[in-house]
């Protein structure tokens, strides 16, 4: 890739999470030294205001709507990587994604749209592969602590008993930090794209609706959807929101890389609740609210209810609320012939903003500036950066990925 004028740009910078992208380069990497980044977005005026928030009015910015097309080329011209927080994606993405093909530049967002996902790589996982540029998708909570997670599992089993899992599981143990207004926007676009094209439900509700296509299919079924006991994490557990993108990232992660783990592979996730009657008890309580979420059709009156009840795009938690905010994952491989390898992926931060702001930024400066695997086309974060991004993440961005 020639010389750009700079390395990172971060599309959306003032929207909630830009910001907070920007803030975290600006602490980690400073300005004017080891990394040329920028901010982009479509005012001027708050892009100015940004600057002053983050004390340091020397942070270069370029004005550019993410749907006016001269605008993001222009922008993804003149970066290595673009860092896109611009959602609900299905809405506001697709240029960026051509653009970035179109001029050579990697690119990472925090997208966890299934039916978006599956347009990006019907449209450009070709054109990209091509042009050897990395399209990452999913560089947030959804779905860096799954994907690398199963990543730093397999690794680790594979030195200890020279084999990789045949099947993993993935349980939330414990957060705090609740859900993103960027991240119920998109839900909700799903819903409303989902009702005016039924079809799309095919995709949403295949496994491995995010797989190539022709390998769209394998041994795992659909996610979680009723509490059951886990003999395995001696727990009660339940549905997981997350996991109808995360299950799909893993799985198309695994299709990408040729299958290592064989084709019998299986992958779960879900929300650890507790043993006993109390842990049955709050698995059957967190079931509710997904209940009244999945009931909210679009244009009906519990939905304009849901939608006065959760945070909206930009809206989020105050600075002490995502410092004393964390996420507990809690891993566990089993090996054709019965042993376990147990591990955990933990978070420092809120997981929707605090620690995805995290995650994404260093997604960013690994695309712009580390050794990567030669995987092009659009690559789950796993397949895109591999080791490299599993080091940034573990000794810069507050997340640990540890056997137990």
């Amino acid at each position: 890739m020639a010389t750009r004028e700079f390395e990172v740009v971060i599309l959306g910078a003032s929207g909630f999470t830009g910001r907070l992208v920007a803030e975290y380069l600006l602490k980690q990497y400073g300005l004017k030294k080891d990394l040329k980044w920028a901010i982009a977005g479509r005012n001027e005026s708050k892009l100015q205001s940004i600057r002053k928030e983050l004390g340091n009015e020397e942070i270069p910015l370029i004005v550019a709507d993410s749907l006016d097309k001269e605008a993001v080329y222009s922008l993804t011209s003149r970066t290595k990587v673009l860092c896109t927080t611009v959602g609900p994606y299905a809405k506001f993405g697709d240029l960026a994604v051509e653009a970035c093909v179109a001029n050579g530049t990697h690119y990472c967002d925090l997208s966890g749209e299934v039916q978006w996902i599956r347009k990006m790589i019907d449209t450009h996982y070709e054109a990209a592969r091509a042009a050897k540029v990395k399209i990452t998708n999913c560089c947030g909570f959804d779905s860096v602590p799954s994907d690398m997670g199963v990543y730093f599992l397999q690794q680790e089993a594979k030195k200890k008993f020279g084999a990789y899992c045949s099947h993993i599981k993935m349980g939330l143990k414990a957060a705090s930090g609740g859900m993103s207004g960027g991240t119920y926007a998109s839900l909700s676009n799903v819903m409303e794209e989902v009702q005016k094209d039924p079809s799309l439900g095919k995709v949403l509700g295949n496994p491995y609706g995010l797989n190539p296509q022709g390998e769209m299919n394998g041994p795992d079924r659909k996610d979680l959807r009723a509490v059951k006991y886990d003999d395995d994490f001696k727990s009660w557990k339940s549905p997981f929101i997350m996991a109808a993108i995360n299950t799909k990232i893993v799985r198309r992660s695994h299709a990408l890389a040729g299958y290592p783990f064989g084709k019998d592979f299986r992958y779960d996730e879900f929300t650890l609740t507790g043993d006993g009657f109390g842990g049955r008890m709050k698995g059957f309580g967190s079931v509710i609210p997904l209940a009244i979420m999945g009931a909210a059709k679009p244009g009906s009156f519990l939905k304009k209810i849901v939608d006065n009840r959760l945070p909206k795009p930009g809206e989020g938690p105050n600075k002490e609320q995502r410092e004393n905010g964390f996420f507990n994952f809690r891993i566990i491989g089993k090996m054709e012939d019965g042993q376990t390898i147990v591990g955990k992926v933990t978070g420092d931060r809120d997981p929707g903003y605090g620690s995805t702001s995290k995650m994404l930024g260093e997604a960013a400066v690994c695309l712009a500036k580390d050794q990567l695997p030669d995987t092009y086309g659009v690559i789950t974060p796993s397949i895109s950066m591999g080791d490299a991004f599993l080091k940034r993440l573990n000794e810069n961005s507050g997340l640990g990925f540890q056997l137990l």
